[in-house]
């Protein structure tokens, strides 16, 4: 269930966390997100007007992109799943990944810079993210900039628009130094957002002329066709653009999609690009399994959402440091459980496992199972702690004990706690 901390990582969370009630709330995120060039091509598909774009996996592509635009004035965007994009910088010391362009040349020469290095930014980490492919687009001036976006208000339990005329910038900081600013208008699940209603916004974003509300209206109604008919989860434009010539045009185009729904929109799913994605939660993915890494020596095995903050929480208040939490849910087999202790192994900075399971659903034994085999298959040399309470608990407990092996189990969680971080020191 949970793919929790990494609403913070993406790339609408500062519109979502307008959206949000409390403070660092883990809740799970489970969307796709893919890569700007397509994003603009499903606007197309949607008649949402864009500036021309064309992506290039190599220098020369790149080169032969930008000769097609006829010298008009163009720019080269680097195509990786984060934001910051422009401010970041490349492991090759590269600044920036995103440059206005006079000539092919200078295409050819960017992209060769860029495809293949890892750009850096405020959201990628330190790490980077690889950068496959780059954009060549129209460089259309704006005569003013705005922001909107579609997404799902928790609170209301409706989607909602967001609008702003301060776009082009940072909407955390809109929001924060300017709420006024900020336009949210529920739209009813019955009906969907209509015309007259995305006509008034239009009118309150204060566009120049009654052509571009109607333009601005228009938009809106197909973004928000768009995020229904797709299963979105965001649909985020920034900046929404009305241009020197008069046209209203999505410049920047970011969109999210529910992994529960990828069973229905596997034209979109075909287009997720698992290399801007973390190995671990790939291929924890691929067994059922939710991965989210963090920065501490202990590796968390659990179930559910609850328990995996109140494992977090437990282990922090008795001074240590999670490494990652794995959430096994409630339909983990043997060899998924085996699995994930591969994943969380896979890190060199664990320093000792702690299994907090409690049994509904996911069986205790199923549990102890897998983390017999996995200490034996696994040659497993770290400590192991494990409290395991609920269904099937005294058959995993007779597992475990069996197995002679040097697995420490504990009924308390807080006891167990001190002992994981007693053993990653």
């Amino acid at each position: 269930m949970i793919r929790a901390l990494n609403m913070f990582r993406s790339r609408a969370s500062a519109a979502q966390s307008m959206l949000r009630t409390g403070s660092n709330a883990a809740m799970q995120k489970r969307f796709l997100s893919i890569h700007e060039y397509l994003s603009m091509g499903v606007l197309n598909k949607y008649g949402i007007d864009t500036p021309k774009f064309v992506p290039a996996s190599t220098p020369e592509e790149a080169f032969e992109a930008a000769k097609s635009f006829g010298g008009k004035p163009i720019v080269i965007k680097a195509q990786v799943l984060a934001g910051g994009r422009g401010k970041g910088h490349f492991d090759n010391g590269l600044q920036g990944g995103v440059h206005l362009i006079k000539t092919p040349e200078e295409a050819r020469d960017l992209a060769s810079k860029m495809l293949g290095a890892k750009l850096i930014t405020k959201q990628t980490g330190s790490q980077g993210r690889i950068c496959n492919k780059v954009m060549i687009a129209e460089a259309r001036k704006p005569a003013h900039e705005y922001y909107v976006a579609v997404l799902n208000d928790r609170v209301r339990q409706v989607p909602v628009l967001i609008a702003s005329n301060q776009g082009g910038m940072s909407i955390e900081d809109v929001a924060k130094e300017n709420p006024d600013a900020i336009i949210t208008t529920p739209i009813p699940l019955e009906g969907g957002l209509d015309t007259s209603t995305a006509m008034e916004v239009a009118r309150k974003l204060g566009f120049s002329a009654s052509t571009q509300e109607k333009q601005a209206a228009e938009t809106f109604v197909k973004l928000y066709k768009l995020f229904d008919e797709h299963d979105a989860t965001q649909v985020e434009i920034n900046p929404l653009a009305e241009s020197e010539d008069g046209a209203v045009l999505c410049m920047d185009a970011k969109l999210g999609f529910d992994d529960n729904a990828d069973f229905r929109q596997k034209e979109i799913f075909d287009m997720r690009d698992v290399s801007q994605e973390d190995p671990s939660e790939v291929q924890a993915g691929k067994y059922g399994l939710n991965f989210i890494k963090l920065e501490g020596n202990i590796g968390c095995l659990v179930n559910g959402a609850g328990l995996a903050m109140a494992t977090l929480d437990v282990l922090s208040l008795n001074g240590g440091k999670p490494a990652n939490f794995l959430d096994v849910g409630g339909g983990a087999n043997t060899e998924a459980v085996k699995q994930a202790f591969e994943i969380l192994l896979a890190s060199k900075d664990v320093r000792a496992i702690f299994v907090n399971i409690f049994g509904g659903i996911m069986r205790c034994d199923v549990i102890a199972e897998g983390i017999v085999e996995a200490t034996k298959q696994l040659d497993m040399k770290i400590p192991l702690v494990v409290r395991l309470q609920g269904t099937k608990e005294a058959e995993a407990k007779a597992l475990i004990k069996e197995s002679g092996l040097k697995i420490q189990a504990f009924d308390d969680l807080d006891i167990a706690a001190k002992k994981a971080v007693e053993a990653a020191h």
